[in-house]
Order: structure tokens, then C-alpha cells, then sequence
């Protein structure tokens, strides 16, 4: 992955000031995520030539992941391509240009327009060459676009997505590098990283200044923050509404709230509750609710993530000295092994846990819970893929480690099919806010045990 970042005119020289980079020095540093190279090529009085390279750490991409041992995060395009990855390696060593704080005699050069080009790929991209000049030219880029060669039949040369960009402009060093963070994971569409609050923050960071008044301004927003529970807390497409609107988009809950309300509820009312299993707890968010539930005697947090489980042990901790409040057991493990412990419990909670397994071996995870740990009731959640929709997602995955995402129909056929060969019965249930045509976002089954079994 690189940058080729090409500066003229008399004030060349100052833009190494401004990156905080010593010209006649090689730059490398180990970032989480992989190895930054900032090279000056040429360093002359009226251009300076500098290369921004990073090599990808694919194994430090991949750590606390649950398909880590799967050969595919090896075989992809992440550790060429410019991407959201290259960003975020990169982000660290250019961090006083992005936040246009140099050395104090340099400062008056923050707001100095260069004379640049820029030139950056192979960018793996669906968007269309027009749809790129969109994003760029309203910023005063003059844009040039060579599609990658490929070593395939000519039918399919024009076929080829990976593409080099060029841009010209009369540009600060700092608004060249902010338009850049953020409008290369828009053309990328991968987010190697989970979308939430943070991406937020940066958007608003990077974007000040120039984001408000870009003619594709809704399109930079929704492909950056996806969700739309992201877009209305951002208020970035809200900037117009009045103060009323505003308050209604501050307490609008989270899916995450909604679906945890809604399973801490369905517990309270059903029969047999007094002894949980949240299988999959991650950082405990659910399991710290589900310890305020009265009638709970045991309450286990399973997960197989080291990380993820000390998180929840902090969480749980800061929660020990409150009234009525049940301190989980927490165990290592998950559904791929068996553990007798488990068996016969009142409650088993799969809370956003199976879209995360391979479809061939949910078969079999299925079998075990229904035949050898016998829950009373198992509690499901999962994302429904007709919703996606409404989060103007097109084909994307809500989570970059969803195996799948059933629609209400899959979801119907799987549900239908336990109840069949199984001694559950069933109710199928949806949370969050309702969609005419697209149903709930997260798509929920309650099985039960049926009566004299």
C-alpha cells in the first residue's frame, strides 16, 4: 500500500516541517496493524517527492477473532490494496499534519496552499469513475483514474475494480490528508474494524471545514457510519433540524439497548429462570444487566476470548457493591466444546452469538444444545438480513466476521426445522424499531421445551 505525494513551488521544503519528518532520514516505525516507511525520493528546492508505504501485519489483524485459523484472511487483497487498513496503520506517524500542529515557527504554514499531486493504489473499489470525480473534484482536485492491468482475457480486463488515482490540486497539507482519511474507506467499502461511536468522532474531526458543503456530503455519511442509529447520533444530516428534532435523536436508543431490554424482559416472564447460561457473553454488557434480574440463583458468562472475557470482568467488577446485584461464574469456552457443567439449565442465551459460525456447523452445535445440554428455554438473536436495506448497506455484511445473515424467510425455514426435529416448541419474535416491507432489525426465536418432555 502506498502514497506518492508530489510538492512544488518555492515553499516545497516546508511541508516536511509540517509532517514532522526529517528529509534525509528514512522513517520506520511498527504500528499496530503493520510497518510504516515514510521515504523522501527528492528533496529539492522546488519539489519534494515522498512515499508513505505500509506493509500489512496480517496475523495482528487477525488476533481475538473467532475464525483466526481460518486460511482465508490470508488470501485477500488487504495487504496491497489501499485501503481503511492503510489508514489507520498510517494515522499515527502523520498525525501532526492531520491535526495541523507542527512546531510553533511553523505554524503559519498550516493554512498555506501547496501546489500537490497525488497518486495512490491499487484501490479495490465498486464505485464508478464518475462516482469517484463526485467525491474529489468538489474539493478542487483535478482527478485522473487508470484501471489496474489484470492477467485475465481482455472480456474481462475492463472488469477489474482495483484502480490508481491522481489527484492535482492547490491543497493545505493537512486538508490534503483529511479528505484523504476519509474518503479512501468510502471508495474502499471493507472496514477492517467494528463501525461505532469512534468513527463518529473521526469523521467529525477530519471533516471539519470542508464536509458540511460536499454536494455528496448524505453519500460520505452513510458509507462511513453505515448504521443508522450512527448516522442520527452524529447529527451530521442534521445540522438544519430544530432543537426538538435534535433531543428526539439524543435519546434514541441503541439496537444494542433495544435488544438487551427486550431479552432481560423476556427472561423476567418466562417459567423457568432462575439459572442462565449467556453463551457468547463477549464484554458482559448483557450479563451485567442480567445479574440485576430478581429470581436469578446462577448466572454463567461463557466465552472463548480471553480479551474479550477480562473486559467483562472489569465491567462485572465496578457493579459487585450494588444492591441485589448476582456475581457471574465465568467460564472459557463455546459451542464447539461440550461441557457438562452446562447441562440442564433453565435458560440458554445465544445473544448475536450463531451468525458468527459457519452454516455447516450450526447443524451440529444445534444437536448438541437440544439433546445433550437440554436448556428449558434457548433465547436466539440474530441479525435479519431483509433489514439491511433500510441501513442502505447494498450487499455488505453487518460485522466484518458474519459467516451469513439469514432473511426472515431462512430464518423462518431454520426455526421451523428445529421445532420439527427436536422436542421445543417455538416463538418468533423481532427487536427494534419496525420497518413495513424489511420486518426488525435482529430477528429473535424463544424455544421452549414442550409440555411433558
Amino acid at each position: 500500500m502506498q502514497i506518492s505525494l508530489k510538492v512544488y513551488g518555492e515553499h516545497a521544503g516546508m511541508v516536511s516541517h509540517l509532517i514532522a519528518k526529517n528529509p534525509h532520514n528514512l522513517y520506520e516505525r511498527k504500528e499496530k496493524g503493520g510497518l510504516v516507511r515514510i521515504v523522501f525520493t527528492k528533496n529539492e528546492e522546488r519539489e519534494v517527492n515522498i512515499l508513505f508505504f505500509v506493509t500489512v501485519d496480517n496475523v495482528e489483524l487477525t488476533k481475538n477473532q473467532t475464525n483466526f485459523s481460518s486460511i482465508t484472511h490470508y488470501i485477500n487483497d488487504r495487504e496491497s490494496a489501499v485501503s481503511s487498513i492503510f489508514c489507520s496503520v498510517l494515522r499515527k506517524a502523520v498525525g501532526t499534519a492531520l491535526n495541523g500542529k507542527p512546531k510553533e515557527e511553523f505554524k503559519d504554514w498550516v493554512n498555506f496552499a501547496f501546489p500537490l499531486e497525488i497518486t495512490f493504489g491499487p484501490l479495490s473499489t465498486n464505485l464508478s469513475e464518475k462516482e469517484i470525480r463526485e467525491l474529489f473534484e468538489p474539493l478542487g482536485y483535478e482527478v485522473s483514474i487508470e484501471n489496474g492491468k489484470v492477467l485475465l482475457p481482455a472480456a474481462f480486463q475492463k472488469k477489474s475494480s482495483a484502480k490508481f488515482i491522481t489527484l492535482k490540486a492547490n491543497q493545505t497539507i493537512q486538508d490534503f490528508f483529511r479528505h484523504l482519511f476519509v474518503l479512501i474507506p468510502v471508495m474502499d467499502q471493507y472496514k477492517h474494524y467494528f463501525i461505532d461511536e469512534k468513527e463518529v468522532d473521526k469523521l467529525k474531526r477530519y471533516g471539519e471545514g470542508w464536509l458540511s458543503s460536499h454536494p455528496k456530503k448524505s453519500f460520505i455519511i452513510k458509507e462511513s457510519l453505515i448504521f443508522s442509529d450512527l448516522i442520527d447520533k452524529s447529527r451530521l444530516l442534521d445540522s438544519n433540524s430544530n432543537n426538538q428534532k435534535q433531543e428526539t435523536i439524543v435519546k434514541k436508543k441503541s439496537l444494542n439497548q433495544w435488544r438487551y431490554e427486550k431479552i432481560v424482559e423476556t427472561v423476567k416472564i418466562l417459567p423457568h429462570n432462575s439459572r442462565i447460561v449467556d453463551m457468547g457473553a463477549g464484554e458482559g454488557k448483557l450479563t451485567a444487566q442480567l445479574g440485576f434480574v430478581n429470581g436469578i440463583k446462577e448466572l454463567i458468562a461463557v466465552e472463548p476470548s480471553e480479551r474479550e472475557q477480562q473486559k467483562a470482568k472489569k465491567r462485572i467488577e465496578a457493579l459487585v457493591d450494588k444492591p441485589d446485584f448476582l456475581f457471574p461464574t465465568f467460564k472459557w469456552g463455546s459451542l464447539f466444546y461440550y461441557d457438562s457443567e452446562l447441562e440442564n439449565k433453565d435458560i440458554f442465551i445465544l445473544c448475536e452469538v450463531i451468525e458468527h459460525i459457519d452454516e455447516n456447523r450450526l447443524f451440529k452445535t444445534f444437536e448438541t444444545i437440544f439433546t445433550k445440554y437440554q436448556p428449558y428455554h434457548l433465547i436466539i438473536t440474530t441479525p435479519n438480513q431483509d433489514y439491511n436495506v433500510v441501513y442502505d448497506m447494498k450487499e455488505a455484511k453487518r460485522h466484518s466476521d458474519h459467516r451469513f445473515e439469514w432473511n426472515r424467510q431462512q430464518f423462518q425455514e431454520w426455526v421451523s426445522y428445529w421445532q420439527n426435529h427436536s422436542t421445543y416448541e417455538v416463538q418468533i419474535d423481532g427487536i427494534g424499531e419496525f420497518v413495513e416491507g424489511f420486518g426488525f432489525p435482529t430477528q429473535m426465536a424463544i424455544f421452549s421445551k414442550k409440555r411433558g418432555v
